[in-house]
């Protein structure tokens, strides 16, 4: 088997590409490689067309059954509400089509990432060309500033720094190298020998031969992993899916058995059953829901857009409510992706750098140095250069220092580069004393060259005491994920003439160390808190160090101190187990480090097999395929790429963790309130069919056609929609995750809706024989009229006085802020006189079948409908006084 590239010399991988260091490639060949290889860019995202989108809505099995309804419901001249179902289908497809057409695809912006010049040797000569040109077997030159374009295999490296945390996860720049790397199996973040497409050069100079374009680099390789990657169900859609298929078979068998009793019973003909089977099939389909459905995870997008997190896909919104696990990235995500100077050492003594308010002596010293041995350049962005190195310009500007002063007074005479051998750089300066040598880099190199110390001011011999305490301060700082660099001086009479190591970093003055960390976001500590409040589980995901990761993860309350041995695990961990072993030990890890993108998806699939809802949170292009497949992919929109932020289904506009806590609230009320109107729907539709097949049965007169659509359009609309827009409950946030398994009907949402909706057919079947026992008018004919048209009253406006009651499954109408949504009360008042309309206004009287009522009939229709209140709220106290039920 080949070996990889980072396990080749220099001269092999030449061999292998045919390529020549000095010369690069010919013309010809690069042309041919061009014409066999295709253009060093991306695949192209498929896209799909408004058209397109918009027929992908009519795919569900709710709305197919709502179409044939709609289309049976015209066949047989109900053309009211054949148009009225087609509305809310339409409606309800472009409400999707709507929030699918905003999304931008993570591929296409993957392939905007790319770079648009290379610096390359072609045929022995320096040339620019279109990165989309490069073929393998190029050699190309790297500056500071530049953006790889593509893979490389480096052959030189001077002070070469590349920052890969879009890919890696990598907290800091990595020093990268040309020398040959002999371990095998390596993460990605540790092949130091290669430099990766879509990866930005910070510090030094580099050449690298072309090992990979296109899809074959490593950001092709989560390209294609985009594009093979399915999206994942959310439990929203898989609950309307299952629902939908229950709903169906039950609708059929409830109108072909109607149908039958009807025929035996022979008091109607073929075509009135027919008529009445079909009616009664369109009563039991909850039209509604799918626009109902719709409109309140819009408003649920609206209100969420209002708390800074930006919904991609209407689903995603309930998705957050059903979160068991939150999978975090750290960099940028819990961290601010910027490193922060946090301890430093000073007179062998370590501080916190916040309570060095007035720098005076040693500090002040070691404060000049951090500021004078480094590249940070100042332009009306702000600070551009190494992040470690901003940082330490940051931390003399957080003590208010005249930098530009000092620069003025000390300006650099020369250097001696950073080296990743040697790891020091150093500085000349003249002083007033002579000639400043400012020296900065790894503690053990630095150390080994130091002879003196500076303490309180005074110059001592550094003996071996001391220096293996300080040794020990440096050591505890790495325990605590801390970055350690180590500064020193001396003070030389005259300007150096050469300047090596060997002639300039010797018998140096140490005067202390800075520990700096990319610190974790101050809120985020608190949300992980409230997380854990709502019984969801954060778990930390990312490509940086081990104890970086476990350090943080423990300082934001992810992990605990007593689990650290055993609750953190590293990407070559996870390669030496099989998938089956991982499976069944997911549920021990709380950090997840060092893993590539390949692991993210592993960690999110694996938690799903365990019925688990997973969120997935990130900002790289290492992110993406992760954020695909879990459940919904959060992606941060001032740090995140592109890439994340097409592959997600929600992004944080404020990139606050904190955010997610509150999103996480919002999806919880969604599905409480979809649930509220899935309850007063279903119950509402049940009394429907309950009380014309009982009264099918006893021979009874039963509803019209159109009074069954008319109760369905007057209280399957504005009284279900407004039960979407409902205030959350008190101590939503304290309910465990409801999960996978849970549906629309659970809770004791599926008992209340059959006792309530049999409740209500009894009522009415009750009011229909007592209209028929005490008759007002002689005559049968008007005796039947009366006492249908009561049923009918009876029946609708009691559907709407329980919407009061479901807002509630267990709690007491009192203690539930029945009144508190004033859009609930007007659309109530609305629709109750919308019902009323049809017996009150005589013209419409024929239209509806129904007969003209008096004062003792509307008494008893208003004292039937308003006793549901009663028994509901009778029926609730006494699960809660035996069952404990709130």
């Amino acid at each position: 088997m080949e070996k990889p590239f980072y396990n080749q010399s220099a001269t092999e991988i030449l061999k292998n590409l045919d390529s020549n260091q000095q010369t690069g490639l010919s013309t010809q060949v690069a042309q041919q490689r061009l014409d066999t290889n295709g253009p060093n860019q991306l695949n192209a995202a498929k896209s799909t067309t408004l058209w397109q989108k918009f027929i992908d809505q009519f795919k569900d099995l709710m709305i197919i059954i709502l179409l044939v309804a709609a289309l049976i419901a015209a066949f047989t001249g109900e053309l009211t509400d054949a148009i009225f179902i087609l509305a809310i289908v339409v409606i309800n497809a472009i409400f999707g089509v709507f929030q699918e057409a905003k999304a931008e695809g993570a591929i296409n912006a993957l392939k905007e990432m790319s770079t648009p010049k290379a610096n390359v040797i072609r045929a022995g000569r320096d040339t620019e060309i279109s990165s989309t040109d490069l073929v393998v077997g190029d050699i190309v030159r790297l500056e500071a500033g530049d953006v790889v374009p593509a893979d490389l295999r480096l052959l030189e490296s001077a002070s070469l720094q590349i920052e890969e945390s879009a890919l890696t996860g990598e907290s800091v720049p990595v020093d990268k190298v040309a020398i040959q790397l002999d371990q095998d199996d390596l993460p990605l973040g540790d092949r130091t020998n290669l430099a990766f497409m879509n990866t930005n050069v910070t510090y030094g100079r580099g050449v690298g031969v072309v090992i990979a374009t296109g899809m074959g680099t490593e950001v092709g390789h989560i390209a294609g992993a985009l594009e093979t990657t399915d999206e994942t169900k959310t439990p929203l859609q898989e609950n309307l899916k299952q629902l939908g298929r229950v709903l169906t078979y039950l609708i059929l068998a409830i109108a072909a058995l109607t149908f039958v009793v009807g025929m035996i019973r022979g008091q109607e003909s073929l075509v009135d059953m027919l008529l009445t089977s079909i009616s009664l099939a369109v009563a039991a389909i909850p039209e509604g829901l799918p626009a109902i459905v719709t409109i309140t995870l819009a408003l649920g997008t609206t209100r969420m857009a209002a708390r800074h997190a930006l919904v991609r896909k209407l689903p995603a919104v309930e998705t957050l409510g059903s979160t068991d696990i939150i999978g975090s990235d750290k960099t940028g995500t819990l961290t601010q992706n910027k490193m922060t100077v946090e301890k430093i050492v000073i007179d062998g003594k370590i501080e916190d750098a916040a309570n060095t308010a007035n720098l005076s002596g040693s500090a002040q010293r070691l404060a000049d140095i951090m500021a004078l041995n480094n590249d940070t350049k100042r332009t009306d962005d702000g600070l551009i250069g190494d992040p470690t190195e901003t940082a330490l310009i940051t931390f003399n500007e957080n003590h208010q220092r005249d930098l530009d002063r000092l620069f003025a007074e000390m300006p650099r005479l020369n250097e001696i580069p950073f080296d990743s051998e040697r790891k020091l750089m150093s500085t000349v300066h003249p002083a007033p004393e002579g000639y400043l040598v400012t020296t900065k880099g790894a503690p053990d190199e630095l150390l080994a060259r130091a002879s003196q110390i500076e303490i309180n001011g005074h110059i001592e011999p550094l003996d071996e005491t001391m220096r293996e305490k300080l040794l020990a301060l440096n050591s505890d700082m790495a325990r605590q994920a801390l970055r350690v660099l180590a500064f020193a001086y001396q003070i030389l009479p005259e300007e150096p003439q050469q300047m090596t190591s060997d002639t300039v970093e010797h018998d140096l003055v140490f005067i202390g160390f800075v520990g700096m960390i990319d610190p974790e976001r101050p809120e985020v500590a608190q949300a992980v808190e409230a997380a854990k409040t709502a019984g969801i589980r954060p778990v930390m995901i990312t490509g940086d160090h081990r104890d970086t990761a476990a350090a943080i993860a423990m300082r934001l309350g992810i992990l605990d101190a007593k689990d650290l041995d055993q609750a953190v695990i590293s990407g070559s961990d996870l390669d030496a187990m099989s998938d089956q072993e991982f499976d069944d030990q997911v549920t021990k890890y709380n950090v997840y480090a060092r893993v590539a993108p390949e692991h993210k998806v592993k960690i999110v699939k694996a938690w799903q097999k365990r019925g688990k809802v997973v969120a997935m949170t990130g900002d790289g292009v290492n992110d993406a395929p992760a954020l695909k497949t879990a459940d919904i992919g959060i992606a941060m929109g001032i740090t995140g790429t592109e890439v994340s932020k097409g592959a997600a289904d929600m992004v944080l506009a404020d990139d606050n963790f904190a955010t997610i806590v509150n999103a996480v609230e919002e999806g919880r009320k969604v599905f409480s309130n979809i649930q509220k109107a899935l309850q007063y729907l279903l119950a509402s539709n049940l009394a429907e069919v309950v009380a014309i097949f009982v009264m099918t049965l006893l021979g009874w007169h039963i509803l019209a056609p159109v009074m069954i659509l008319w109760i369905n359009l007057v209280t399957d609309t504005l009284p279900a929609i407004a039960l979407g827009v409902e205030p959350a409950q008190p101590g939503i946030m304290q309910r465990k995750p409801r999960g996978r398994q849970a549906s629309f009907l659970s809770g004791g949402v599926g008992p209340a809706i059959i006792w309530q909706g049999l409740l209500q057919a009894a009522i009415v079947l009750g009011v229909y024989g007592f209209a028929l026992a005490f008759p007002d008018h002689s005559g049968s004919q008007l005796i039947h009229a009366d006492a249908l048209t009561m049923a009918f009253m009876t029946l609708g406006l009691m559907q709407m006085f329980n919407a009061i009651n479901v807002k509630s499954v267990y709690g007491s109408l009192l203690g539930s802020h029945a009144f508190q949504n004033k859009f609930f009360n007007w659309s109530l008042l609305f629709s109750v006189l919308a019902m009323a309309a049809v017996v009150l206004i005589e013209p419409l009287n024929p239209i509806f079948h129904v007969s003209h009522l008096d004062a003792y009939q509307w008494a008893v229709v208003i004292l039937a409908g308003m006793s549901i209140i009663l028994i509901v709220e009778l029926v609730k106290w006494i699960q809660r006084s035996l069952f404990n039920k709130g």
